[in-house]
């Protein structure tokens, strides 16, 4: 497991000097000094940057350091930071009070604009999280299936639920750790792996276990090991197995959702699951989940059904409002043409300055995500995604925040573009790529 930093960088960079007084102040009080392992900048080094403001596409640091942000906050922000008219509905809404815990109008527009955008959904549920979304669809799909077996993809992340904590991605690809401690055998044992785009693979679990098959779960566009889009005819195959052999198909969305298309993932492949996972841009930036389905399978969830699933602060009118403001904004004419302009441009232009530097990368991009691989082989699954030279990503990152653009302190995560990125911004980032590159090419930090 790569060693998080627990104290600042030995060399102190002057530019930084209120985040590293931030981060001294963290570690004494929070476990590794963040709130989520990612944050930590375990797989590039150094000391966390701590963020005081942000605006449109630019986030500002408690030094006053600006950089074009292409974190989006792992991915909710598809219109950008503190967009004026997600601030104007939660303003309202917070003017209303903040919490009931009773139901409000807006949950009930909020999940009818997530059902009209999905064909498969026909109920929605909300959660807090996308943890909890995933969590609540593997119960609810073990129930309606009457046994216990779950598949999942090596690499894929669908949360910090326990039993699915095995051969992750995201933050646990980056720091090595394919399960974590604490997570009982007995709950891991419920969960079958196979390899990522490898249909092959996935009949052969399917044959052998057959009926004891609850579910599949699975990021339908890899975003957890960076970017990595299903091969042709991938996710039909799993569809047909999944009703061959019974078993509900669950598409993890969390990330695809509404950021590839308006309808996800699903929409863009035209594969329909049994139950789909949300999160990120249907909260506009705040707290939120959901998983959605069937109406049978649906109708199971307490309390028409007898699977319970409950919380305190789900449908928070808050988190509510900038997922309604958010999700009619996307619905405006041009804007996943406008996502994809820009997003082709950046990709297009990083992979000129790549070439021109010598430096060895791999791009994989879907809409307005992308990811930069620092290896010269297709990135089709976990294992050629763990190939990367992840020391060269560190330093390509480094250089690219003393440029003024915040990139995933990670190499296996995904790039988002938003709608607040403008061309000049795009430019300005192909612009810094280009030094940042020749420097990864000959060795440099």
């Amino acid at each position: 497991m790569a060693k998080i930093p627990t104290e600042p960088a030995a060399h102190h960079d002057p530019s930084l000097a209120k985040s590293i007084a931030a981060f001294e102040a963290a570690v004494k009080v929070i476990p590794g000094g963040v709130n989520s392992p990612v944050r930590a900048f375990g797989a590039v080094g150094g000391t966390p940057i701590f963020i005081a403001k942000a605006k449109g596409a630019t986030l500002t640091d408690l030094d006053d350091n600006e950089y074009i942000d292409y974190v989006g906050s792992w991915g909710p922000l598809i219109l950008g930071h503190a967009d004026e008219r997600v601030i104007s509905a939660v303003s309202k809404a917070l003017q209303r009070g903040s919490s009931y815990g009773a139901p409000t109008p807006g949950e009930v527009r909020l999940a009818e604009i997530v059902a009209a955008a999905f064909e498969s959904i026909d109920m929605v549920r909300l959660v807090s999280s996308g943890t909890e979304a995933t969590m609540s669809a593997i119960r609810l799909a073990r129930a309606a299936a009457g046994c216990d077996l779950v598949v999942k993809c090596a690499g894929c992340y669908h949360g910090h639920v326990d039993s699915l904590l095995v051969q992750a991605g995201s933050g646990a690809t980056t720091f090595a750790v394919p399960s974590s401690p604490g997570v009982p055998s007995a709950l891991t044992s419920k969960t079958l792996v196979a390899p990522y785009n490898d249909l092959a693979a996935m009949r052969q679990i399917f044959a052998t276990h057959s009926s004891q098959i609850a579910a599949l779960i699975i990021e339908p566009v890899a975003g957890n090991i960076g970017l990595v889009p299903p091969a042709e005819g991938y996710l039909a195959g799993l569809r047909n197995l999944c009703d061959e052999y019974e078993s509900i198909l669950i598409f993890d969305e969390v990330i695809t959702g509404f950021r590839l298309a308006f309808g996800g993932a699903q929409q863009l492949y035209g594969i329909q699951a049994d139950l789909t996972c949300l999160g990120k841009i249907i909260g506009g930036g705040l707290p939120v989940g959901a998983y959605g389905g069937r109406k049978d399978l649906m109708e199971m969830i307490a309390p028409v059904g007898p699977v319970y699933q409950a919380g305190t602060l789900i449908g928070n009118p808050l988190a509510v409002a900038a997922g309604i403001a958010t999700l009619e904004i996307l619905q405006e004419p041009g804007i996943y043409q406008d996502l994809e302009r820009k997003a082709a441009a950046l990709a297009a232009g990083l992979a000129d300055a790549a070439l021109a530097a010598g430096a060895k990368v791999t791009i994989n991009r879907l809409g307005s995500a992308l990811t930069v691989f620092f290896t010269a082989a297709p990135v089709t699954d976990y294992a050629s995604a763990l190939q990367c030279d992840t020391a060269a990503y560190a330093r390509f990152f480094h250089a690219m925040r003393r440029a003024g653009v915040y990139l995933p302190p990670s190499q296996f995560e995904c790039w988002f573009v938003s709608l607040a990125h403008t061309d000049d911004q795009i430019a300005q980032t192909i612009q810094a790529s280009a030094q940042a590159f020749k420097n990864v090419a000959d060795g440099r930090s």
